[in-house]
C-alpha cells in the first residue's frame, strides 16, 4: 500500500488520518485535544504522538509510511518550513520551524500546507474536483478560504500564500474586513457575515421569521438559522443568501477570466445551504463573464466533508516525497 499520514491542526482538536493513496480512502482516523494554551512545543509533541499512535494502532512500521502532511489555519512559509502567523492559536506561533521539528520527532519526511489549500488538494484528487486540470475551491465557514489547482498542480505562489480568495476585493468601497482591506468577499459571504445580516434584519424590525426561530435571542442567529428561514420562503432570508451568493459570483467571475477553471468547488459549513447559495452565485457569474464559455464550467458542492483536509495533506506529502 501507498500510505501517508495527514495531520490537521485545529484550534480545538488535532485530527490525523492514515490515507491509502492508491485506494483513495482513509484507513484510520484519530483525534486529540489541541490544548494550544500549553504552547507550540507541547502541541508539536501531541502531533508527533498522533503519528506514532496511528502507525502502531494499525500494526505498521515507520518504514511503511511514506511521509506526513501537516495542515495549519494560518500563514506559512513553505520554503522555510516555518509558521508565519496562526491567528486563532495563543502566541500565534511566529517563526516556529514546524516542518523540521516534526520530522525530528517522527523520523518521517514532513510537508506543510495551509488548511484550506489542503481541502482544495483533497477535493481535486479524490473529491468533487476529480478530472479537472484547472480547479478553484471556495471554503466558506468562519471566514472564506480558497485554493487553486492550475495544470494539475496546486498553485502555491510565493511562500505558499497564493489562493486567499476570501480576501479578493468585491467592492472597493465596501465594509472593512478583519484583514484591514475594504470590501473583501469574506465580509459578504462568510458565516459571520450571513449571521450578522440576519441579526440586522431582526433588529431593524423587518418582517421575517428569523427572530421567531431563535425565540428572539440574537446570539442564536447563525447561517443555519437563516438558511432554515430561507427554505421556508422567508423573503428576508432569501435576500441575505442572494447577497452572499452574488458576492461569490463576483469572486468566481474574477477567477474565471484569470484561470478559466473547469470546476468551481464550494465547501465549508455555509455551503450546506446548497442551491440557496449556488443559484445566485451562478446568476451573478453569468451576468459578469462574457469572454469565457461558461458552458464548460461546473459549480459544484465539495464532496469529501471533513475528510478533505486530511486527504489533501496526505496527497501533498506524497507529491513532495515523490518529487525529491
Amino acid at each position: 500500500m501507498n500510505l501517508f499520514i495527514g495531520i490537521d491542526l485545529g484550534g480545538t482538536n488535532i485530527k490525523s488520518g492514515l490515507v491509502d493513496m492508491d485506494a483513495g480512502k482513509i484507513i484510520c482516523s484519530k483525534s486529540v485535544p489541541t490544548l494550544a494554551r500549553e504552547g507550540h512545543e507541547a502541541v508539536i509533541d501531541r502531533m508527533a504522538g498522533l503519528v506514532h499512535d496511528t502507525i502502531t494502532a494499525n500494526g505498521l512500521s515507520k518504514q511503511e509510511i511514506g511521509g506526513v502532511g501537516v495542515g495549519l489555519p494560518g500563514l506559512l512559509d513553505l520554503e522555510k518550513g516555518s509558521v508565519v502567523f496562526l491567528p486563532n492559536l495563543p502566541g500565534h506561533w511566529p517563526n516556529v520551524p514546524l516542518r523540521d521539528e516534526l520530522t525530528k520527532r517522527t523520523g518521517l519526511p514532513t510537508a506543510m500546507l495551509n488548511d484550506v489549500r489542503a481541502i482544495t488538494l483533497g477535493e481535486w484528487r479524490f473529491g468533487a474536483g476529480q478530472g479537472s486540470e484547472n480547479m478553484v475551491c471556495f471554503a466558506i465557514g468562519t471566514g472564506v478560504g480558497g485554493g487553486l489547482v492550475i495544470n494539475n498542480r496546486l498553485h502555491l505562489g510565493i511562500g505558499g500564500q497564493a489562493g486567499e480568495l476570501g480576501h479578493m476585493t468585491i467592492d472597493q468601497n465596501g465594509p472593512t474586513c478583519g484583514c484591514g482591506n475594504h470590501g473583501c468577499l469574506e465580509v459578504y459571504a462568510s458565516g459571520p457575515a450571513i449571521a450578522a445580516m440576519g441579526m440586522k434584519a431582526v433588529v431593524q424590525g423587518r418582517t421575517s421569521i428569523i427572530g421567531k426561530l431563535v425565540d428572539w435571542d440574537m446570539n442564536k442567529i447563525t447561517p443555519e438559522v437563516v438558511s432554515k428561514a430561507a427554505a421556508q420562503g422567508d423573503a428576508v432570508a432569501l435576500e441575505i443568501y442572494e447577497t452572499a451568493g452574488s458576492a461569490l459570483g463576483v469572486a468566481a467571475a474574477n477567477v474565471m477570466v484569470t484561470v478559466t477553471p473547469r470546476k468551481i468547488v464550494v465547501g465549508g459549513g455555509v455551503a450546506a445551504a446548497g442551491e440557496l447559495l449556488l443559484a445566485p452565485m451562478r446568476r451573478s457569474l453569468k451576468e459578469r463573464v462574457t469572454v469565457v464559455n461558461l458552458e464548460t464550467v461546473e459549480i459544484v458542492l465539495a464532496s469529501l466533508g471533513s475528510n478533505a483536509g486530511v486527504m489533501g495533506l496526505a496527497t501533498h506529502a506524497s507529491q513532495m516525497v515523490n518529487e525529491k
